[in-house]
């Protein structure tokens, strides 16, 4: 049996909603008929799919995020907060700038240059 992969699903389902009406669990050789819904992160686009998982991969480091994607401490917060909000969370106002304690501690720990602090504490 050759598996597809999920982007398969995603493209050909688009904006959809999918219902999943049979699963296979290959180790147990069982076959499961019904209706299941997709799990909610499937609902996200492919977009922000990927900007979770990464996000998850990263231990939850809006650094990394920064790096990975080449993106701003606020752009990154933004992100977060539309994927939350798509999934049923909370949507709170959040205030994108770090106090500038933590701006001063990621400086002298070097994880942030000077520019860098710059901009956060402006």
């Amino acid at each position: 049996m050759m598996v597809k992969d999920w982007q398969q699903l995603m493209a050909i389902s688009g904006d959809r909603k999918v219902v999943i009406e049979k699963v296979y669990v290959p180790d147990l050789d069982v076959h499961i008929e019904g209706q299941f819904n997709m799990p909610e992160i499937m609902t996200l686009s492919q977009e922000d799919q990927i900007f979770a998982a990464r996000f998850i991969k990263s231990g939850g480091s809006i650094k990394e995020m920064e790096k990975q994607f080449g993106i701003s401490y606020p752009t990154v917060k933004n992100r977060l907060k539309n994927i939350a909000s798509a999934l049923g969370g909370v949507d709170i106002e959040m205030d994108y700038r770090k106090p500038a304690m933590s701006v001063l501690d990621l400086l002298e720990k070097g994880e942030i240059s000077v520019e860098d602090a710059m901009k956060e504490l402006s």
